[in-house]
């Protein structure tokens, strides 16, 4: 499908009539190349924090993890409901509602920046010590956040609207935004890092960097009166209804990053207490493992990108088929590159780590965490891809609370006690115990709610045979 919407296949509504395989390779391919860049820019911008500045650097860029999660997850609220919202009207033909939603998304991400980042700032340093930053892993974690928090305006804008220009029918100017932003980065990163000998501040700063960037690449978009959808400054920038709607369903994101937020917070902790004096390499060691998921989970969410329109597209048109071809497929995709995952880290953990650091006590507790941990992570995919169907149809409490259930009400209970049991090994443990049980909820989810939509819109003459 091409981006300059000429008149056939090229306009969003070729997302209600075109085979559904084309238009999956056609919005996920561009989103999944996106996602293996970005997360590739983060593992090789941890190696060069941890080739460069040292072991404790990547203790305390993972101290920063559960920080980010909330970071992200303030602008997922409002990115992630605007690019729903706005397909949905496009599936509706209701041009000016998804074009006052890209309004009302600029507006809410200029927000939720200035009072987040600047609240952020005033209680950084208390926030991180409850995030588990010791006096080692302090200056490190303040260092990168700081500079984070800064530039939290360009960064919620660039994801916001990105979002958006994907929904809307542009999914390979989305792709080139985000290359363009992990380029500028991965570019200026062993600059800043090694040449200026700015350390961990120069990692943060090259990636602000990027997404001024990829800012005024998607700015450009938005300002084109020939992109199909793109902002009229004379339409509303606030519709109460609209914002409603927008963080109703973004506060699905929004919980699984805040869920996310406090689990790293248990897990640091939990690695802090079980593994003693080795507590910062432990929590190291996580941070490798945890850099490394990530990496398939954002090729998943590529594919979750790439369906999220079709999905939401299809829905508004009132199109069951197609939604839930769209479904089995999707899901497929997921089991498949989590399964390679598996693979990967079952093979190779040792080499994975060995890019990291050269610490060999930190190698040898993330061998044993990728082992525990990853054993069951096919499922993961399936798991992922389910909670953003009903997401992207519009059902945000069902993937409100699959992802609780992922992230918080199976992992914590699981955490306090196998880690009591086994201690650190009992940590990875509780980690793969909480994906199995997260997507045997997902699959019965999913089967409890097409059979009720099926008994719903059984045709007439079966539901009376049956009276």
């Amino acid at each position: 499908m091409s981006d300059n919407h000429s008149k056939n296949n090229s306009s969003p509504t070729a997302l209600g009539t075109s085979p559904i395989g084309r238009l999956l390779l056609q919005y996920s391919l561009p989103a999944i190349i996106a996602s293996v860049v970005t997360s590739l820019y983060n593992i090789i911008d941890s190696i060069f924090i941890g080739r460069g500045v040292g072991a404790m650097a990547i203790a305390g860029l993972a101290i920063t993890f559960p920080l980010m999660n909330l970071v992200i997850g303030f602008c997922t609220l409002v990115a992630v409901g605007g690019a729903t919202v706005s397909s949905i009207f496009l599936g509706q033909k209701n041009l000016q509602r998804a074009t006052d939603t890209v309004n009302n998304v600029m507006l809410l991400c200029i927000v939720h920046s200035v009072l987040f980042g600047g609240l952020t700032l005033l209680f950084l340093d208390p926030i991180l010590r409850l995030f588990g930053a010791t006096e080692e892993t302090l200056p490190y974690a303040r260092e990168f956040m700081r500079i984070i928090l800064y530039g939290t305006p360009i960064s919620y804008l660039f994801i916001g609207l990105n979002n958006i220009m994907r929904a809307t029918g542009y999914p390979r100017k989305a792709m080139i935004s985000a290359l363009l932003s992990v380029g500028v980065n991965v570019v200026l990163a062993p600059i800043f890092i090694f040449h200026f000998g700015w350390g961990i501040a120069g990692a943060a700063g090259a990636t602000i960097m990027g997404q001024t960037c990829a800012l005024v690449w998607v700015m450009t978009h938005f300002l084109s009166r020939d992109s199909y959808v793109h902002i009229v400054w004379r339409d509303r920038f606030f519709v109460p209804s609209l914002v409603k709607r927008i963080y109703s369903i973004g506060l699905s994101p929004f919980l699984m990053n805040c869920t996310a937020c406090l689990v790293v917070v248990f897990l640091n902790k939990s690695l802090l207490d079980c593994a003693g004096d080795m507590g910062n390499t432990a929590v190291g060691a996580y941070g490798i493992i945890n850099r490394t998921t990530m990496f398939f989970v954002m090729i998943v969410f590529g594919v979750t990108q790439g369906m999220q329109p079709i999905l939401g597209f299809n829905y508004g048109a009132g199109q069951r088929a197609r939604v839930m071809s769209t479904l089995r497929r999707g899901m497929v995709c997921g089991f498949a590159i989590s399964a390679v995952g598996w693979m990967v880290t079952e093979c190779f953990p040792d080499t994975i780590s060995a890019l990291f650091t050269t610490d060999k006590t930190m190698i040898d507790i993330a061998r044993s965490g990728f082992r525990t941990y990853f054993i069951c992570y096919p499922v993961v995919g399936i798991q992922i891809v389910i909670q953003n169907y009903f997401q992207s149809i519009g059902k945000p409490k069902i993937s409100i609370f699959l992802s609780l259930t992922r992230q918080l009400i199976y992992l914590l209970p699981l955490l306090y006690i196998l880690s009591h049991l086994w201690g650190v090994t009992g940590v990875w443990a509780s980690m793969a115990g909480s994906d199995v049980l997260a997507f045997l909820t997902a699959i019965i989810t999913l089967w409890i709610t097409n059979r009720r939509y099926n008994r719903l819109h059984a045709p007439q003459d079966t539901v009376s045979s049956h009276a």
